[in-house]
């Protein structure tokens, strides 16, 4: 334990060091800052300042614990972010239970069974809730619990803007078509970042978020049978694939086998991913398609898989503008007291 949190603070020191974002002569970050005090539904860097000054340091210390606990937690926050952002916007939609009178988006098919850390939250939300009352969203936690994910994984920290409000509703449909899915070609990836403002070095910075985590075989099934993507991978790898996912077909079996989306470093956040893709190792469909389905991304992957800092920031720079998607400021939404259901 002591070794883990001298490493910690290690990596605290050096990516405050390297990684986080450089002001402008205006002490601005980029087009993502407002310093302004008013409500007008800007999202801030310092909204929590004078209101709830303890909330970082209260979310970071339960993501530290979470992340200690089990490493993967680490990609199943930042998935829970990136899964709210890409439906009607990063106002904690995914986080809302199903009622009597309520579907929400858990059970849809790119969430059912497969986003985990709710309870992660959900103990966010109730020491927050007892040092300032109604007073951060739960999208905010969402953002800043994949910021600290990220840098507890080794990956680059950043200011996280704030400010976001909850929705008052969800849209299972919207998840179910808005997501992209593990066996989608370039055209849909790119087609489903652009609706959403963003662009084509989004989208590459944005799935080194696979550098972490773990996957369904069914969600990579397509790349054990003689896929284009198969066939510019190394045998032995679609072997190893196959084999673990030749277990017995029984109701736990089969297609609920895991994967490490990157075999090399699982449980780091580093530029491995796209080293894997350059080697034909990229473990979804979607992943690998980066590389075999557009000169330009497969330009932009290489360049990542050389220089892990420049991915680094690139990607710190484009989940600061994933997280400003379609985000409920001012008055409108409300701040939930309870992230699974509105007040």
């Amino acid at each position: 334990m002591a070794n883990m949190k001298f490493l910690t603070l290690f990596l605290i020191l050096l990516n405050l060091v390297i990684t986080l974002p450089k002001a402008k002569s205006d002490g601005s970050y980029g087009d993502y800052d407002d310093h302004s005090t008013s409500t007008s539904g800007v999202l801030r860097f310092d909204v929590y300042k004078d209101v709830c000054p303890e909330v970082e340091d209260i979310i970071f210390s339960w993501i530290q614990e979470a992340v200690m606990e089990d490493s993967r937690m680490a990609a199943s926050l930042l998935r829970l972010h990136f899964h709210d952002c890409f439906v009607n916007g990063c106002d904690g939609s995914v986080l809302l239970d199903d009622t009597n009178s309520f579907v929400g988006e858990k059970t849809a098919a790119p969430n059912l069974n497969s986003l985990r850390g709710f309870e992660v939250i959900d103990a966010i939300k109730s020491e927050l809730e007892t040092f300032c009352p109604e007073t951060v969203s739960c999208a905010d936690i969402l953002a800043i619990a994949a910021r600290d994910s990220v840098f507890l994984s080794g990956g680059p920290s950043w200011e996280v803007q704030m400010g976001r409000r909850d929705s008052l509703s969800a849209s299972k449909t919207a998840a179910n078509n808005n997501i992209p899915g593990p066996n989608s070609t370039f055209s849909q990836l790119l087609s489903k970042f652009e609706n959403l403002g963003l662009n084509l070095k989004d989208l590459v910075a944005l799935s080194g978020a696979h550098t972490m985590g773990m996957a369904r075989c069914s969600t990579f099934s397509a790349r054990l049978q003689g896929s284009a993507a198969a066939a510019s991978s190394p045998p032995a790898f679609i072997e190893s694939l196959q084999q673990l996912c030749s277990v017995s077909t029984s109701a736990s079996g089969g297609n609920n086998v895991l994967a490490q989306l990157d075999l090399v470093t699982p449980a780091t956040f580093d530029n491995q991913y796209y080293i894997n893709l350059v080697s034909g190792e990229g473990l979804l469909p979607s992943d690998q398609v980066l590389v075999t389905g557009d000169d330009q991304a497969r330009d932009i992957v290489t360049t990542y898989a050389q220089d892990p800092f420049v991915f680094f920031e690139d990607f710190q720079s484009s989940m600061l503008k994933m997280g400003s998607i379609g985000a409920i400021t001012g008055t409108n939404g409300e701040i939930r007291r309870d992230c699974r259901r509105v007040n």
